[in-house]
C-alpha cells in the first residue's frame, strides 16, 4: 500500500463514519457540522482524483454557503425533536426502497467486470501544465453553452420570484418604505415641543 492509497481509506473512512453521524445523532446541530466534515473530507477525494474544480467548488458553495446557511436556520428555531420522529416508520419503507437502489448502483459501480464494463476507457496522458478547470470552462462555453446559459435563465428566474414574493406588499401588516426611511432629513427625525413645567402640589 503507497502513501496514495493510504490517504484515500483515511479519507474513505473519515467519510463513513461522519456520513453515519449525520444520520444517527439526535442534535441537528452536531449533525450539520459532522455534515461540514463529509463535505470537506470529499474535497480530499476529489483532489485525489485531480479534480481540484469540483474540490474547491464543494468547499465553497456547500461548506461556505449552504450549510453555514443552514446551521443559522438551525440554531435560531425552536426545533422539536420528539415532534420531527413522528414520521419516522410512516417513511421508513421508502427510505429503506431507496437505500437499496442507491446501494445497487454503487454495487454497479464497484463491480464492473461483472456488469460488462471492463472496457470503459480510460483517460489519456496529462501534460504537466493540463488544467481539468480550464478545460471544464472550455467545455461549458463550446460545447455546452446553450444548456449552461438555459442553466442560468433558470436560475435568475428563480432569484427574481423570490425577491417579488418577498417584497409583496401585505395588508395584514405594515410595510416599511426603505427608501423613505433613508431619505428622511434631521428635522422629520427630531422634534422638540415646549411643554410647560408641572407644579408639584
Amino acid at each position: 500500500m503507497n502513501f496514495q492509497d493510504f490517504v484515500f481509506y483515511s479519507l474513505s473512512s473519515v467519510v463513513v463514519i461522519a456520513a453515519l453521524g449525520v444520520i444517527t445523532l439526535r442534535n441537528p446541530v452536531h449533525s450539520a457540522l459532522l455534515l461540514v466534515l463529509v463535505f470537506v473530507t470529499s474535497s480530499g477525494l476529489w483532489l485525489l482524483l485531480e479534480a481540484e474544480f469540483l474540490a474547491i467548488t464543494l468547499v465553497l458553495v456547500y461548506v461556505g454557503a449552504v450549510m453555514v446557511l443552514f446551521l443559522f436556520v438551525v440554531m435560531m428555531l425552536d426545533i422539536n425533536l420528539d415532534r420531527m420522529r413522528e414520521g419516522f416508520w410512516k417513511w421508513f419503507p421508502f427510505g429503506a426502497i431507496l437505500a437499496l437502489i442507491m446501494t445497487a448502483e454503487i454495487s454497479m459501480v464497484l463491480m464492473g467486470k461483472q456488469f460488462g464494463l471492463e472496457d470503459m476507457p480510460t483517460p489519456e496522458y496529462k501534460p504537466a501544465d493540463y488544467s481539468n478547470t480550464k478545460e471544464l470552462g472550455r467545455l461549458l462555453y463550446t460545447d455546452y453553452v446553450y444548456a449552461f446559459e438555459l442553466a442560468a435563465v433558470i436560475l435568475l428566474v428563480a432569484m427574481v420570484a423570490a425577491i417579488a414574493i418577498t417584497l409583496r406588499y401585505r395588508t395584514d401588516k405594515k410595510p416599511s418604505n426603505a427608501a423613505r426611511q433613508i431619505a428622511v432629513s434631521r428635522d422629520e427625525r427630531l422634534r422638540v415641543v415646549s411643554m410647560q413645567a408641572e407644579k408639584k402640589e
